[in-house]
């Protein structure tokens, strides 16, 4: 109920997500909210780890206070990711969300290692945690603050589709974690005498180092051009072949140049008898009315189809024969047959599995298998093919 109040506050009632601005107003909201909760929190923890002398207690208050400035680069983010594209960045500057994400994953692993450092000292050299009920209870509080911190950049990562806000969402899990760990630690301060504070700080840590390793791999991902996703590819794929005459696709190819700025081109397959104009017509549609409602850039290259000769579908039929039982194939495209008389050539495209390939299954071995096995039905074709990976 909270979420959603200072969602429609925010944006103004505007529940146009893909828009950059409303977006952008999104991202802010999420990061002024995680400054201000973190702020607390950490001034909360400091003043609690001092009091009962926790060194577990002080790395997690210290924990927050890296979120609230990871809050204000996710903030700087947002800023400079919304900025119009121009001569040097001609699709815009989506990617620095990506960044600023990258940096807050830094910084959250930088915090790890300081604290398992200052945690490992604890335990060489022990010091008697003192427990008090109301700082206790207090962290649980803040359990419950985190708790809803993570759900609100849930909530708010899902709505604008970024990859920064669902991994403060998941830091901010892993806070709740942290926190527990601490309030078990004081708790146990008062059955034992067992200096546990120093590992109960280096358990703290290793957790704080695993969120951050989390973060920077889920972050450098799109930056080095991770594989979309299969949903997005068959939406894109299935849009394109539920309109009028096309026959097939293939080569879809996409890029992604940072949050709601992804583009992608696919050649679509018709008939070549076709009229060019009619075709021209629905894909210019489809271009249209798929980049609109999938959120992204689509161009679509017309492939035509030549299917209309028997020696066409006598020499495509053979070849599915053959590429049938290769399981590393997984279809064929852009099939057409070039020259006269005694020596023609089978041109076409194969797509295999690129994940099948090894120094046993080569893409020459593939396409020399095919070439034999069509030389030796039909001596008349030279086969000229062309390998596509898939992975």
């Amino acid at each position: 109920m909270i979420t959603d109040f200072l969602l429609k506050f925010a944006t103004k009632g505007n529940t146009d997500f893909s828009d950059n601005v409303v977006r952008g107003k999104v991202g802010y909201l999420a990061g002024i909210v995680g400054i201000i909760v973190n702020l607390i929190l950490f001034i909360i923890k400091l003043t609690i780890g001092i009091i009962v002398s926790s060194i577990a207690v002080l790395a997690d208050a210290f924990n927050n206070l890296s979120d609230a400035a990871s809050s204000i680069i996710t903030i700087v983010g947002f800023k400079l990711s919304s900025l119009p594209p121009d001569k040097e960045h001609p699709y815009g500057h989506g990617r620095i969300e990506y960044l600023s994400a990258l940096i807050v994953a830094f910084m959250v692993m930088l915090v790890g290692f300081q604290f398992i450092k200052t945690s490992i000292n604890r335990i060489m050299n022990p010091q008697a945690v003192v427990f008090e009920w109301i700082p206790f209870i207090i962290l649980l509080v803040s359990i419950l603050f985190k708790v809803w911190l993570s759900i609100f950049n849930k909530k708010l990562g899902d709505k604008i589709s970024s990859s920064a806000l669902k991994a403060t969402s998941t830091d901010a899990l892993g806070d709740v974690f942290t926190t527990s760990v601490v309030a078990i630690s004081l708790l146990a301060s008062l059955f034992t005498d067992i200096p546990i504070d120093g590992y109960i700080g280096v358990l703290v840590a290793i957790a704080i180092l695993y969120a951050g390793f989390n973060l920077v791999k889920e972050t450098i991902n799109p930056l080095i051009g991770e594989a979309p996703s299969e949903e997005l590819i068959n939406s894109i794929k299935n849009g394109v072949l539920s309109y009028e005459y096309i026959t097939g696709v293939h080569d879809l190819i996409i890029h992604n140049y940072g949050p709601g700025r992804t583009m992608a081109s696919i050649h679509a397959e018709f008939p070549s008898n076709v009229n060019v104009m009619a075709i021209h017509e629905v894909i210019d549609k489809a271009e249209r009315e798929l980049s609109k409602k999938l959120e992204l850039h689509l161009v679509i290259h017309m492939d035509p189809i030549c299917m209309d000769t028997k020696e066409i579908v006598e020499a495509r039929n053979e070849v599915e024969k053959i590429i049938k039982g290769n399981t590393t194939i997984k279809s064929m495209h852009d099939f057409r047959i070039v020259g006269k008389g005694d020596k023609k050539n089978l041109i076409f495209d194969i797509v295999v599995d690129g994940n099948k390939l090894s120094k046993d299954i080569t893409e020459e071995d593939i396409k020399l298998d095919i070439s034999n096995a069509i030389k030796k039905n039909s001596p008349q074709y030279n086969c000229i093919i062309t390998i596509d990976k898939e992975y």
